[in-house]
C-alpha cells in the first residue's frame, strides 16, 4: 500500500487529472531546465519514504508543468480531434493553490483559454473560459472524502504529488528502491527517490521522484523508458510557495455573461485513475506488478473483420468518427502460436489487437503480450 495513501495533503490534486484530459493544448516549453546539484546530508531510501509519510503541509501555491513524449507512431494523427493526442504528446501548464482539504484550486492554461476547478468547503466550481460556462456542485456531508470521477482519457497524473502516490503504490519485491542524485527543482533543494522494476519485460526503466529536502513534498516526477536518457513523462513544479494562499483564491466570481449549470455530486465508484479489472467481467489482469497485462475484448467483431454495415455520417458540426480501418491498417501485422493481429507500441506501453477480438495492453514488451495471448 502506498505510504501516501493516508496522506490526503499529497493527493488533493486528483481532480486536476480530469481537467488535463479536456484541455486541448498547452504552453510548449520543452524539457525542464537542469540546475546545479546541491550538497545535502545523506538520506537513505527508507528515510525518504518516512519523510513523505510524515510531511505536514498547511498551504501551497505554484506553477506545475506536465510534459509527455511517449514516442507514439504517426498514425495517432488519424484520431479525430486533438484532446487525447495532445494529452499523450503535449505540454500543459497549471497554476495550483492549496489551503487544507476543503480549499483547493487548479487552473489549467492553454493557448486559447483557461479552465479552473475550485473547491471551497462544500462548493465545487468548474469554469471554462472558451465557452464562458461554469458548473456548480454542492457536496454532501462526506465531502471531505469526495473526489470527482475523471474523464476516460485522464490517465496521466497532473502533479508530482499524484504521480508519487501512484508510483509508491507499486513498491513491492518486484521494485528496487534507491536514492538518486540530489537536485534543485523550482529553486528548492531536493533528494531523489528512484524506483526501478526488476522484471526485464517492463518497458519502464526508472521512476524518479524529487522530494523537497525541507518540506518533504514531491516537486518533480519523471518516468524513463528503457533505452532512453530523456523522460517519456514528467511533471514538476517550476515555481512553488509554501505560504497559505489568501482565501479569495478559492471564491468563484462568475464573469459577465457566464452560463451556470447546477449539478448534483455523484459518489465515487472507485479510485480515480485506477483500473479495476475485477469490476468488469470483460477485462481481466494477467500477471502482477510492473508487467501486468490487461486483457479485454473489442465490441463486435475482431480487428480482422469488416463491419456488417457502413457507419452513419456524423451530425453536422461534430467531430468525425474514428476510421478504424485506416487506424488498424497503419499498425504492423503480427502473428504467432497465439493467433494473429496488429501491434501498437510506444516508449512506455504496448497494445495487441487480435483478429479474434481481444485487446491486450501493458507497460511491457510485445513478447509479454504474446505470452499472455496464449493463455
Amino acid at each position: 500500500m502506498s505510504v501516501l495513501r493516508s496522506r490526503p495533503v499529497l493527493r488533493w490534486l486528483v481532480p486536476a487529472t480530469a481537467a488535463v484530459a479536456v484541455i486541448g493544448g498547452g504552453a510548449a516549453i520543452g524539457t525542464f531546465a537542469a540546475e546545479a546539484e546541491p550538497s545535502l546530508p545523506p538520506r537513505t531510501a527508507a528515510q525518504l519514504l518516512v519523510d513523505l509519510q510524515t510531511s505536514r503541509l498547511e498551504g501551497l501555491s505554484g506553477t506545475v508543468v506536465q510534459r509527455a513524449d511517449l514516442g507514439l507512431p504517426p498514425l495517432v494523427g488519424l484520431v479525430p480531434g486533438n484532446e487525447l493526442t495532445t494529452l499523450l504528446t503535449g505540454t500543459h501548464t497549471l497554476r495550483v493553490w492549496y489551503s487544507g482539504p476543503d480549499q483547493q484550486r487548479v487552473a489549467l492554461m492553454d493557448t486559447l483559454g483557461e479552465q479552473d476547478i475550485i473547491r471551497n468547503g462544500r462548493d465545487l466550481w468548474t469554469w471554462q473560459s472558451r465557452s464562458n460556462t461554469a458548473t456548480h456542485r454542492t457536496l454532501g456531508g462526506d465531502a471531505g472524502a469526495w473526489k470527482p470521477a475523471p474523464e476516460p482519457a485522464a490517465s496521466l497524473p497532473a502533479t508530482p504529488q499524484e504521480a508519487a502516490d501512484l508510483a509508491l503504490g507499486a513498491i513491492d519485491p518486484s521494485t528496487e528502491v534507491s536514492v538518486g542524485r540530489s537536485a534543485t527543482v523550482a529553486g528548492r533543494d531536493a533528494y531523489e527517490l528512484v524506483l526501478q522494476p526488476r522484471d526485464q519485460d517492463s518497458l519502464v526503466h526508472q521512476l524518479r521522484i524529487a522530494i523537497d529536502a525541507k518540506q518533504h513534498v514531491p516537486l518533480r516526477f519523471e518516468v524513463l523508458a528503457k533505452g532512453s536518457d530523456r523522460p517519456a513523462f514528467e511533471v514538476a513544479f517550476t515555481q512553488v510557495d509554501y505560504r497559505r494562499p489568501d482565501a479569495d483564491q478559492f471564491r468563484f466570481n462568475p464573469p459577465p455573461g457566464v452560463t451556470v449549470n447546477e449539478e448534483k455530486a455523484e459518489r465515487p465508484t472507485g479510485k480515480p485513475g485506477h483500473v479495476e479489472p475485477a469490476g468488469d467481467p470483460q477485462v481481466r489482469a494477467v500477471g502482477d506488478g510492473w508487467t501486468t497485462v490487461l486483457v479485454g475484448r473489442l465490441d463486435g467483431a475482431g480487428v480482422g473483420r469488416k463491419p456488417a454495415t457502413k457507419p452513419a455520417a456524423p451530425p453536422a458540426g461534430t467531430a468525425p468518427d474514428l476510421d478504424m480501418s485506416k487506424l488498424l491498417g497503419g499498425l504492423p501485422a503480427v502473428s504467432g502460436d497465439w493467433g494473429s493481429g496488429r501491434l501498437f507500441t510506444s516508449k512506455l506501453f504496448s497494445v495487441l489487437l487480435t483478429d479474434d477480438g481481444r485487446v491486450l495492453a501493458g507497460a511491457v514488451t510485445p513478447e509479454r503480450l504474446y505470452q499472455a495471448a496464449r493463455g
